[in-house]
């Protein structure tokens, strides 16, 4: 699954927006509470919600089937192994989407009054249902075809959240995902995006995915560090002019030989949702936002470059 990553970032902001704007609009369900009875839930809440769950879904694969697909020859329905695409970091791209759905939906279960387990179940359940009808629609599709391990990484993204949230009722560690511009995307514009908006969805060149982990959870001492400090580690690529290999040509024209290698970063960075504030505006912004990265000093470590400094990475 290629440019589908885009789909799944953008769907995840959809129903996260949906989810946030439910939560502002409805203070009086407390989303942290551990436990409810059926008389906690919200039946006309949780009817509304599943159906809007059903029409989205069911919304999103039809309009994928007949604005995306229908564009590609079609076939029966067959798999492909694209594990080695893009160093991996289409993978990532899975991972941190599957996880951010089901964290988006798992909140709105609780404003719907479920309790938490039952809310990270049926969150995880939501998120997988869509993003293995992308990966269906992909088997039926000549130009892919449904790949395990993208599917794989749906699933361990599903499964972090989930596995969190019933082990600590809480995530401690959070996928997240940053961009800064490659400066190749100039090359190849039809496959890594003609304009700033597509760059950050279809240029991996670009792209960072990060394991954010917050210091106060892990702390004995939770006075210690401030319960918006996070450190997280970050994995990168670049110089791909294709997934798996750089063409020696484009449209007729040469490209340049550029080696493709990986990145390592560890940084810092803030959890935004940990910073007390009376602003619904503000807790709604900081809930949308909790899918990407701060950009703060890094160290990273290529096996071009060796060791870099970043004042500031995006």
């Amino acid at each position: 699954m290629k440019f589908h990553n885009a789909l799944a970032i953008g769907s995840m902001i959809l129903v996260a927006c949906n989810c946030f704007g439910s939560n502002s609009n409805n203070s009086d369900i407390d989303i942290d509470h551990k436990s409810a009875d059926s008389s906690d839930i919200n039946k006309q809440r949780l009817a509304w919600l599943a159906g809007s769950k059903a029409v989205a879904i069911t919304g999103s694969v039809i309009m994928l089937d007949q604005m995306w697909y229908r564009d590609f020859p079609r076939s029966s329905f067959h798999f492909e192994d694209d594990i080695l695409h893009w160093k991996q970091l289409d993978k990532l791209g899975h991972i941190t989407s599957a996880y951010n759905i089901s964290n988006a939906s798992y909140k709105m279960f609780r404003w719907a009054g479920l309790d938490n387990k039952r809310s990270a179940l049926y969150g995880s359940i939501t998120s997988t249902l869509f993003m293995t009808s992308i990966e269906v629609l992909d088997g039926f599709s000549k130009e892919w075809g449904f790949s395990v391990s993208d599917q794989a990484a749906n699933m361990v993204g599903a499964g972090m959240f989930y596995s969190q949230q019933l082990t600590w009722e809480s995530q401690k560690i959070k996928p997240r995902y940053s961009f800064t511009s490659s400066g190749i995307e100039k090359y190849r514009p039809e496959l890594l995006g003609s304009n700033k908006i597509e760059n950050m969805l279809k240029d991996y060149n670009g792209m960072t995915f990060w394991l954010s982990m917050n210091l106060n959870m892990f702390s004995q001492k939770n006075e210690f560090f401030p319960k918006w400090l996070n450190i997280a580690v970050g994995y990168g690529g670049d110089g791909m002019l294709g997934s798996l290999e750089n063409p020696s040509k484009h449209k007729g024209q040469p490209l340049p030989e550029l080696e493709r290698y990986r990145q390592w970063y560890l940084a810092p960075d803030i959890d935004l949702t940990q910073i007390n504030t009376e602003s619904q505006l503000l807790q709604l912004i900081f809930d949308a936002l909790d899918f990407v990265k701060i950009p703060a000093p890094a160290i990273e470590y290529n096996n071009k470059h060796g060791w870099i400094f970043h004042l500031v990475h995006f």
